[in-house]
């Protein structure tokens, strides 16, 4: 009768053996849900007690974080909702229309580096000055100078604000002032130099992008003040010395104070004074373990023999008492930067060859030179880069297209370079065993690779001499790379897209034919989308058809075109000028066309073959830059469809028309230009020729801007703005050159080699049969 009992008792005992391990776990699950549903009952309790109870609300639970009137969280608390603040505009004020920035760099208020003051005088603008400015200027992003008096004719490239006074305290305070005024806002960090100081400026640079601009510094070469506290000490000017953005903004305030209150004979120890009385900031020469080295010069100094490590890990060097020594401290400071510079790509080498023999193509993964990026790898034959061959004096691919040409300009110079660089690497590697000299060169062989620069293959007759004085000429080729080197960002000047563009198009009587989809484009892509664009058209006359203009108006019909326009688009005007010439020089249009606008006009200089569309135009808006740059579009310009469709098939599409013509470089029929930019350029023109007018049916636009502007020429394919196929008539009174441009192009506007290839084949085919 136990039998069952027993075992029973055993079951429990195996089941309470396997759960024992887990019973401190539902233990804790229990207790834990226990404790959660007791301390939810309090709280809702509570909470509709403080609902219910009328009076004054309950202070707070102990523990519990403090809330404001308005139900949200006090000071303290770490974890609270937003809340959500609706958007309401006063209908009493005027709507403003918010205008947004085009880079996200302006919009965020992101500041620039650094900002460099330079005091000079009115007795060492053109000598001292001057020599900071070729040393150094083109280093630092923003560089001023600032003088009490300012002499009769400021130098060249240089901007001087002259405060009117040449008192030394006077002349420190106004340039506070003004750095502060004009630059506090823009600027992290502002470098505060004299003339008579050397500089180096990638060192400075280096310096402030190592340094925190959250906190009030004062850096520079520490001096004590005569006869003062050993703690209270102000940064020599003549070493100069570096201000941070805040340090300037608190100090601003007490200017006017420092002025009046503090007497000094120095500037340097008038605002190291001003920043320690009213700041408490005294000048420190090391700050988050960045050293400001400084180095004093002896007189009679020749920096060339200069070998302390104090002189050459100087910062700024002071006294420089004449421009040659300025120039000659430079020299010295770039050599030994290129010296630096050099270790440092040698160690990174070696390197990157130690870990290359670590990866899993061993030493063979080590590319030539070490550290360029390899060759670019063609996956077909249409990527293949091609070389170039060239000798001395001539180059076997030239720009024309003929098959020799001289070596001339820069092309020569780069070979001469190359030459010269391969004969002093082999004499490097040799020496002293062998001295190599150059006797010719045989073959010479080069191509750009854009995936890391120009690469050369020389093949070289040289003689090489031993120590005892034998000679042996020999041939030998050596490989050499001229990498890409840093990329630049070159700042250009604010450009916005509501600048209204006018468009000038010539008209012939051999144009009569297109003007009608010219103004139907037009019509379409900007006075249907109210684009800020408007149109001027230039009749050009033969003066035989300008006869006969009372009886027979060539141009009648795109006039009829213009008023049918008009009446469509009732706010729109759309002039013309009327001009006669057996000549239809592009300069003297533009010459009449300029003084009929004013200064400030966006000129588009159109043919009647272009399709005008916004994309193109908000290019030249983009790409024209008063008093910086002009824009000379390339277009695409689409074959003869009868030589690459044969009737087949009709022009190709948007998407893929880039493989059925081709980007016209002998065209420079379009351009973008200020119309004050070609003012100018005229001018200069003018005063060159004397009145010599038949040297004008030679010249384009373009020649203009890039032989009598100093303006920035920028030309590049436009896929935005695309030409269907047209004989052009090509004008034989204007110059041969113009002539020449004018045939390439209508031959190259064909047909692709291809193209023409299959139309000579199947034109033999039918001659055959």
């Amino acid at each position: 009768e136990l039998g069952p009992a027993v075992a029973a008792a055993m079951r429990l005992g195996a089941v309470l053996s396997a759960l024992r391990p887990a019973l401190p776990l539902l233990l804790g699950l229990s207790l834990g849900c226990s404790l959660s549903l007791l301390r939810a009952s309090w709280s809702h309790g509570a909470a509709e007690e403080r609902c219910l109870a009328p009076g004054p609300p309950a202070p707070p639970a102990h523990g519990a974080p403090p809330e404001t009137a308005e139900g949200r969280p006090g000071p303290g608390h770490e974890d609270f909702r937003p809340r959500i603040v609706p958007y309401y505009r006063d209908p009493n004020k005027p709507y403003k229309k918010v205008l947004r920035t085009r880079y996200i760099q302006t919009e965020l208020g992101f500041h620039e580096r650094l900002f460099v003051a330079v005091l000079t005088s009115k007795a060492t603008l053109n000598t001292l000055a001057v020599a900071v400015n070729k040393t150094v200027a083109h280093h630092f992003p923003r560089l001023l100078y600032f003088t009490g008096l300012r002499s009769a004719k400021v130098p060249h490239g240089m901007v001087l604000v002259a405060h009117g006074d040449e008192r030394p305290i006077w002349l420190m305070y106004e340039t506070m002032h003004y750095i502060h005024q004009h630059f506090g806002s823009d600027y992290d960090w502002f470098y505060i130099m004299q003339d008579d100081t050397y500089a180096q400026a990638e060192q400075v640079k280096a310096l402030v992008t190592h340094l925190s601009i959250n906190q009030d510094v004062y850096l520079g070469r520490a001096e004590e003040f005569i006869g003062g506290d050993e703690q209270a000490r102000y940064c020599h000017g003549g070493f100069g010395y570096l201000l941070s953005r805040s340090l300037l903004l608190k100090l601003h305030p007490h200017l006017d104070s420092c002025r009046n209150e503090i007497l000094s004979v120095r500037p340097d120890e008038w605002l190291g004074r001003c920043i320690i009385d009213f700041l408490g900031i005294a000048c420190v020469s090391q700050l988050q373990g960045q050293h400001y080295h400084t180095y004093e010069l002896a007189k009679n100094t020749e920096p060339e023999k200069e070998e302390e490590e104090e002189f050459q890990a100087a910062l700024a060097v002071h006294p420089v008492s004449d421009m040659t020594l300025m120039y000659r401290l430079h020299k010295q400071f770039s050599r030994i930067q290129l010296d630096r510079v050099y270790q440092e790509i040698e160690d990174l080498q070696m390197q990157i060859r130690n870990l290359t023999a670590l990866t899993p193509a061993g030493e063979a993964g080590v590319t030539w030179p070490v550290g360029i990026n390899a060759p670019f790898l063609p996956k077909s034959r249409f990527e293949v880069i091609s070389w170039d061959y060239f000798t001395e004096q001539h180059l076997f691919s030239c720009p024309d297209g003929s098959p020799k040409c001289e070596l001339s300009g820069a092309s020569k110079a780069d070979v001469s370079e190359i030459i010269e660089s391969a004969v002093e690497q082999l004499n490097r590697l040799y020496q002293p065993l062998l001295r190599f000299s150059k006797r010719q060169l045989l073959n010479g062989y080069r191509r750009f690779d854009p995936t890391r620069g120009m690469e050369y293959t020389l093949d070289l007759l040289l003689e090489a001499a031993t120590q005892k004085g034998h000679s042996h000429v020999l041939a030998k080729r050596v490989s050499l790379v001229r990498p890409l080197s840093k990329v630049e960002i070159i700042p250009m000047p604010y450009v916005t897209e509501a600048t209204r563009v006018q468009l000038v198009l010539p008209l012939t009587v051999q144009d009569l034919d297109f003007v009608a989809n010219f103004l139907d484009m037009f019509a379409m892509n900007t006075l249907d989308t109210h684009d800020n664009a408007l149109l001027t058209l230039l009749f050009i006359y033969h003066p035989y058809d300008a006869q006969r203009v009372g009886q027979v108006d060539v141009f009648a019909g795109v006039k009829a075109m213009v008023g049918e326009l008009e009446k469509r688009y009732a706010e729109v005007k759309i002039p013309w000028i009327s001009v006669k010439t057996e000549v239809p020089s592009q300069v003297k249009l533009m010459d009449i066309v300029s003084k009929k606008h004013p200064v400030d006009t966006l000129f588009f200089l159109a043919s009647v073959w272009t399709e005008i569309n916004m994309e193109f135009l908000n290019r030249c808006r983009m790409n024209t830059i008063s008093n910086w740059q002009v824009f000379f579009p390339v277009h695409f310009q689409e074959f003869n469809p009868t030589l690459v469709y044969h009737g087949e098939q009709t022009a190709s599409s948007n998407t893929d028309f880039l493989r059925d013509g081709h980007f016209d470089r002998h065209s420079f029929a379009e351009a973008c230009f200020y119309n004050s930019d070609y003012m100018t350029a005229r001018t200069k023109l003018a005063a060159d020729i004397l009145d010599r007018d038949e040297v004008l049916e030679s010249m384009e636009v373009f020649d203009v801007f890039l032989h009598y502007s100093g303006l920035h020429l920028f030309r590049a394919v436009e896929p935005g703005l695309v030409q269907k196929y047209t004989l052009r008539s090509c004008n034989p009174r204007l110059s041969e050159e113009l002539y020449h441009r004018c045939v390439l192009s209508n031959l190259e506007g064909l047909a692709s080699r291809s193209h023409l290839a299959m139309a000579l084949f199947e034109q033999e085919q039918a001659n055959s049969t």
